[in-house]
This record gives C-alpha cells, structure tokens and sequence, in this order.
C-alpha cells in the first residue's frame, strides 16, 4: 500500500496541469517521499529512541551510571534514565486517552455532529476545502488543543465527503494544523498556565520568576498569552498557516482523495451515518435496561460535577485554575449531557477507543526518551550552548529553534518546561529579556516540533484512517513557512518586551 501510495504521488507531481503553484509541487514532493521513506509514528519513536541514546553517547554521557543519592532527579546514566522515565509519562498517558475518549463523545453528540455537519458544507472548492479545515483547526486549538484534534479530525473527514475531489491527505494534514501552529499561545497552553499557577509551577522555577521582578513568583496571563506582542504574533502565523493552506492545496488533477486511498466516508449524521443515535432494532428491550435508556443518573451526573466545578473554580483564575483533569472532567460531563442516554454516551467511547491505541503504545517509549534527556545531562548541555551562542536580540530566536528541536524528541510542553523553565528564565533575566515573553517564545517553537513529528497526530489520524506518512509531507511544507513566521515575530517584537 505505502509503495502504490508513493508511486500515485510520484505521478501527481509529475502530471497534470491543475497541479497548483511551486509550493503546492514542494508539498506534493515531500508527500511523495514520506510515503515512501517515513516509517510509521510507532517506527519513528523507535528509531528516536536510539538517535538520542547515541547524541548521549557522543556528548559524553556515561551508559551505565546511577547516582548516590536515592531521590537524585541527575546524574543517571542512558540506560538507568530510559528505565526511569519510562513510565513517567504514565498519568499523562492516561489522562491523553481520557482526553481522546472524551473529545470524540463530545465531537460525535447529536449537536455538535450537527454543527460539524453544517459547518462542512460551507466549502465548496478542493482548495477552499483545505484551507478552511485548516482555519477552523487553528481556531479550535486556540481554544482547546485537546477538543481540537477530534473536533477537526471529524470535521475533515465531513469536508472530504462534501467535497470528494479534495486532497484527504491535505485535509489529514490540515486538521492537525492547529496543535503545530497556535494551541501553545491560547487557553489551554501548558507553560502559559503553569507559570500562572502557584499549584503547577515548582518552586525552583518560581524562584527565578521573582528574581525577574514578578514578587509573587508567578507570571500571570496577561504577562504571557494576552500581551498585545504574543496577540499579534499568534496571529500573524494563523494568517500564514491559513495562506500556506490555500497555496498548498493540491488542483483536481493531483488530489489523492479518500476513494483513492481505499477509505469509506460515511456521512456523520443522517442516513447511512456509522452514528446516527438510533438503538439497534434487534435488540430486545429487557425491564431492566430502562437504566441505560433513561437521562435521569446522566443528569444527575452531571449536576454533581457541576456542583463540584462551581466550588472548585471558585476564588480562583479560571485559567489559571484549569488543567488537564479538569479539561478531562468537563468533557466527560458534557459528553454525558449531549447524548443525553448513557447507552449513546456508552456506544461513543467504544467506537472512539481505537484512536487511543497509538497513544497507549507510544508514550511510554516517549517517557523514556524524556528520561535520557531530563535525567542526565544532555537538557543542561543543551541549553548551556544556546546561552554562550546569544545575547539580547538573539535569545529568543534561539529559545524558539532550541525549543523546537528538543521537541521533537521530547513532545510534552508541560513537562519539558517544568525541567528547561529554571535555566531558560535564569538565562533571560541575565540577558535583560522580559519572562513573559520567553513562555511565549518558548511555546511557539514547542508547538512547530509537532509539525515534523508524529507524537500529537495520532488521535488524529486514527479517526481520518491515515498513516503518518500519508500528511507528513504537508505538514513539513507548512513548518518551512509557519516557523519562520513566529521567528520573525519573536524577534522583531523582543525588543518592545525586553526587561
């Protein structure tokens, strides 16, 4: 299949006259490629695996070692760090799956099905089709990256339907836009809300944010993600990201649509939908099923976590407040609501749990790349050469690429801020750069790494029915232009922020 896949791209490129412009010819390239070279997400994890064992190797790292002190968070060797932070990722790991679950409840509801419904017959065009996926996906991750990976998956998966000659590897890919490009920079952004949060920012870290003159050791919202400078940056790669998306799409001639690619799309709502709410007719109704059948224990489900959210927030940011078991509970609430019989909400995280499969398999291995690089001293060292390469304009560009490139290799915003945040906000308040600004910096180059790997597509794909290399070659295309795009914006805005 990968082989008739690349030769079917191979002769789009070569072929046709409706082949779009050089950008649209570059994204088909590298689509041709990756779906001939890239291995699949699990492959790509694997061969991460030992790229950073032997960049450990290389810069000095001991193989074997462990530390004398039994609570000691460094000084372990590779192989004792990738054991470590192999089941690190575990909470997280669950918590990824509930979002998934939860997300694809929400997304499959009568209303919101609906909505996705209607949304998607607004495009009428294959290349309108992918740019207005991508627009709809940015939006929605700046809202919540969660939702946004099953809410625009679903919803390409719609458009491709409405409008059968557009390219679904350029839907696939246009979906996922989001969690590359503006997530990190809205509401739900990891190291934004950390740093905002006395309960989730550590106390090192905290430390060094007083020693930047916030007394109370936290930087709020308004200092990082709701700064005009972080505003108008976010905006200038939504723009971008969603110009790139029209200027990519791929003309009728090269389109490999979804019939192409052996995939059935059935409609989301209405006759023929694989989730149309209607219990099975041949199912015989017991006295005893009135239980699954009735609202009434949904309902009351959902009162008592209303009761609890209420207090919970209370007296608290709400931003600040929310973090991902609370983004978790607030779905699975809603997702009670909007099916509104437990048998409805029953049947839809069945059929979603296939799309938590990849994430069940990956993370740990992730946790163990993690690990090589927290516990040991590759993180330090790391940073360290980006301090000595910078001076004022220049540390924040390089905090972006630098962020970037860790996040490859370590995909966790949250977590990967909590180990880099002492020495990146340390090396700022030396430079003379605004702490705020560098969470933004920070969070627009963790956000690109998902572009070039395949960590975060996996929900993602798992609903489109796609493989890695069916969209990578796009979202490759859509880093060369977005990337630079916040480079550019950290750098010329820097000095308007600097301390």
């Amino acid at each position: 299949m990968a082989d008739s896949h690349a030769k079917h791209a191979k002769q789009d490129v070569e072929s046709g006259a409706d082949g779009g412009g050089p950008l649209a010819q570059v994204a088909l390239r590298f689509t041709a490629f990756t779906e001939r070279w890239l291995p699949d997400a699990f492959g790509f994890v694997l061969v991460g695996t030992f790229v950073v064992l032997l960049f450990g190797l290389v810069t000095g790292e001991p193989l074997l070692k462990r530390p004398d002190d039994p609570a000691a968070t460094k000084g372990f060797g590779l192989v004792d760090a990738w054991g470590l932070g192999f089941w690190s990722l575990i909470t997280f790991t669950l918590q990824m799956v509930m979002i998934i679950l939860g997300g694809y409840a929400v997304a499959t509801s009568g209303p919101v099905a609906r909505l996705i419904a209607r949304l998607a017959r607004i495009p009428q065009t294959p290349r309108t089709a992918v740019a207005f996926v991508a627009a709809v996906a940015m939006l929605a991750s700046y809202l919540n990256w969660a939702f946004s990976l099953v809410f625009a998956a679903i919803l390409a998966r719609e458009v491709a339907r409405n409008v059968p000659k557009a390219d679904y590897r350029a839907l696939g890919a246009m979906a996922f836009l989001g969690l590359g490009t503006v997530w990190a920079q809205g509401l739900s952004g990891s190291a934004a809300l950390q740093v905002a949060s006395a309960s989730s920012s550590p106390a090192p870290v905290q430390e060094v944010i007083k020693a930047s003159g916030h007394a109370s050791g936290l930087i709020p919202l308004s200092d990082t993600i709701f700064t005009w400078q972080a505003v108008l940056a976010t905006l200038l790669v939504y723009v971008v990201g969603v110009a790139m998306a029209w200027i990519i799409a791929p003309g009728e001639d090269n389109s490999r649509t979804a019939e192409h690619l052996g995939i059935e799309l059935r409609p989301l709502v209405g006759r023929g939908s694989a989730y149309n709410g209607q219990r099975e007719e041949n199912e015989t109704r017991r006295p005893g099923d009135w239980l699954e059948h009735s609202p009434l224990f949904s309902l009351l489900i959902v009162l008592l976590g209303a009761v609890y959210l209420v207090r919970y927030f209370s007296g608290k940011n709400f931003f600040s407040a929310l973090d991902l078991n609370t983004v978790n509970l607030i779905l699975f609430l809603l997702a009670l609501l909007l099916h509104w019989r437990p048998w409805r909400m029953v049947r839809a995280v069945r059929d979603g749990a296939p799309a938590a499969a990849g994430v069940l398999l990956q993370f740990p291995l992730y946790g163990g790349i993690f690990g090589m690089i927290a516990y040991t001293g590759i993180s330090a060292r790391l940073a360290g050469w980006l301090v000595q390469a910078s001076n004022q304009f220049l540390f924040p560009p390089l905090v972006a690429i630098y962020s970037c490139i860790l996040g490859i290799f370590v995909p966790s915003g949250g977590s990967k801020w909590v180990i880099e945040a002492p020495y990146v906000l340390q090396a700022a308040n030396e430079l003379k750069v605004d702490a705020g600004w560098m969470v933004v910096v920070y969070d627009l180059g963790e956000a690109s790494a998902n572009l070039l790997q395949p960590f975060w597509m996996l929900p993602t794909l798992a609903i489109l029915g796609l493989k890695a290399r069916d969209i990578m070659g796009y979202t490759f295309t859509m880093f060369l232009a977005c990337f630079p795009a916040a480079l550019i914006a950290v750098t010329l805005l820097a000095p308007h922020v600097t301390g």
